[in-house]
């Protein structure tokens, strides 16, 4: 690795090292193995769900979710605006009907909006997918309620919000089911990989069954139906057991880092109770000063990045049906992702706290 300050690194040390040489000295490198089962087994519990299923990403995740529920042209999907393109990703590709909506100032989807958008829609067929953005838990009751009056699914895109929780509980407890994602610049990482996480038996079987093939449990190879290659490595789990172990150190040290940025009395997004902290979102005053930040902290070899630009911005999803989005708008236009890995220590974020007020009185005498 370079000097660079990266945003989210991987933060991984001689634990991990030590269980995935365990696992490759079991000889189990293959997807499958106690690995995979006990990463599961603490997953479910990370989440307070029956049931976990281990990945290769948060993607294949959503995919299995929207193959189980037979999401086609027949559906709508209602998704945030302000959201990673992996959250509609599946279902675009299986057909549906795509409308987004606006956020709340703190991020989150709008579920005011929400609501009115399922009011007016007229397919029977409906899944909302909210996420928990950066890390910060939506309003999961809000959304049970708003998806049992309008008859839809509800899933939980909590792919950033690995130990975040939420009045409810942890984050992936909310909807039929939710996923998880441990890319290597999330909270827990296994470098690639995701989980479904429900409380459905049914689900769960068909989720893993879909994604070792769809193989039926007979001696030959049988199926009944085509499925995936989904799921995830033995070795990966390793790594993310070790991960999970160091869990409640890792967001410790992400509320330090969150808590440093405060005290420099910038403005950040609205905190959210039980968020952990993944990245911390600096709002600049407009869009202009949020360039003029880029450019010095590239100077400076340091990694910052705008918010999620929104989907209904994006080419692809040009002239789909969006409810609000000014709010996000506003956030994508203002909004810079801080560096805010694990491995940061007080000295970088000193460093980048300086540059941000180098940057700042720049702008004032201009």
């Amino acid at each position: 690795m370079s000097d660079r300050i990266f945003l989210s690194p991987p933060f991984v040390g001689e634990l991990e090292r030590h269980l995935v040489s365990r696992a490759f000295d079991s000889n189990y490198i293959a997807p499958c193995g106690p690995q995979v089962d006990e990463f599961e087994r603490r997953l479910a519990a990370l989440a307070r769900r029956r049931y976990a299923v281990a990945v290769s990403s948060g993607t294949a995740a959503l995919d299995l979710l929207m193959d189980f529920y037979g999401v086609d042209a027949s559906w709508t999907v209602f998704a945030p605006t302000l959201t990673f393109m992996a959250t509609v990703g599946p279902a675009f590709h299986r057909g549906a009907r795509l409308e987004f909506v606006d956020s709340t100032p703190a991020g989150n989807i709008d579920c005011d909006l929400l609501d009115s958008a399922l009011a007016q829609c007229a397919t029977a067929k409906r899944l909302i997918v909210s996420v928990d953005l950066y890390g910060r838990c939506a309003d999961y009751a809000r959304l049970e309620a708003i998806a049992l009056k309008h008859q839809a699914v509800f899933i939980s895109d909590s792919a950033e919000a690995v130990g975040a929780t939420s009045p409810q509980g942890p984050a992936g407890i909310a909807g039929r089911a939710a996923v998880y994602s441990f890319n290597g610049n999330k909270i827990v990482t296994t470098s690639g990989g995701g989980a479904v996480l429900t409380d459905d038996p049914d689900l769960a079987a068909a989720v893993k069954s879909r994604s070792q093939q769809a193989r039926e449990p007979v001696l030959w190879y049988e199926h009944k139906r085509v499925g995936y290659n989904y799921r995830l490595s033995n070795l990966l789990a390793a790594v993310g057991l070790a991960q999970l172990d160091r869990l409640p150190a890792i967001l410790e040290k992400r509320a330090a880092t969150a808590r440093c940025y405060r005290e420099t009395g910038l403005d950040f997004l609205p905190p959210v109770e039980g968020e952990n902290h993944w990245l911390n979102v600096m709002l600049c005053r407009d869009e202009a000063e949020r360039d003029r930040m880029i450019a010095a902290f590239e100077k400076a070899d340091i990694e910052v990045r705008p918010v999620w630009k929104p989907l209904h911005l994006q080419p692809v999803f040009a002239g789909l049906k969006t409810h609000g989005g000014k709010v996000a708008e506003d956030l994508f236009a203002r909004g810079l992702c801080l560096p805010s890995g694990t491995g940061l220590d007080r000295s970088d974020l000193n460093h980048i706290a300086a540059i941000v007020m180098q940057a700042k009185s720049s702008t004032a005498r201009k």
